[in-house]
């Protein structure tokens, strides 16, 4: 039974990646056994709803995995400018490390429309991202930001981040994901809390 849930993960993991590296409809299932070493027959045992449930359950993958970077880069700031400025550096620093080659594991499921081939992945986009954008206006308010104020304040950092890596991938520069640090700790300096 754990051999089984191993193959489930290292093809979620694959799928993610690729999502990430070549958006969702360039991403085939023969991609996905290939990069996990899985075999071929497992794809169906596992995912018998096809590419869309694999799809789902990496687009899931990766906002858990975003909820914990955002939680670690909490645990290392002491302020709101501070959480914004280690969640960009690391969002700048992998695209670096991918060599500009990285990207969201979710954006391509809402750009690509897959959300209108399937109601299910269409919700765990808005889902996810919300999951995201939660974390962090949870670690805004934390921090001191008033409520209202740290909801539109994690709204910009993700639609920044986002943005950020589309721009970053397209002049192969970190500069984007600066610009976009820079701009979003002179707003929230701002909104501290009386």
């Amino acid at each position: 039974m754990a051999q089984r849930s191993d193959a489930r993960r290292k093809m979620v993991q694959a799928a993610k990646e690729l999502i990430r590296e070549r958006g969702y409809h360039a991403t085939a299932f023969s991609d996905v056994l290939k990069r996990s070493e899985a075999p071929r027959g497992s794809v169906y045992f596992h995912f018998p709803g096809g590419k869309a449930q694999l799809a789902v359950e990496a687009a899931e993958a990766h906002a858990h995995e975003q909820v914990e970077i955002i939680d670690r880069a909490a645990e290392e700031a002491d302020s709101a400018t501070a959480l914004i400025e280690i969640y960009l550096n690391m969002g700048r620093d992998g695209m670096v490390a991918s060599g500009y080659g990285r990207g969201c594991g979710i954006a391509p499921l809402v750009t690509e429309g897959a959300g209108r081939d399937s109601e299910e992945i269409g919700e765990t986009g808005r889902r996810a991202f919300s999951e995201m954008i939660d974390r962090l206006a949870f670690h805004f308010v934390a921090f001191g930001v008033e409520r209202p104020a740290s909801r539109a304040l994690a709204d910009a950092v993700v639609a920044g981040i986002e943005g950020a890596m589309v721009t970053s991938r397209a002049l192969h520069s970190p500069a984007p994901f600066d610009a976009m640090r820079d701009v979003l700790i002179g707003n929230a300096a701002g909104l501290r809390k009386a």
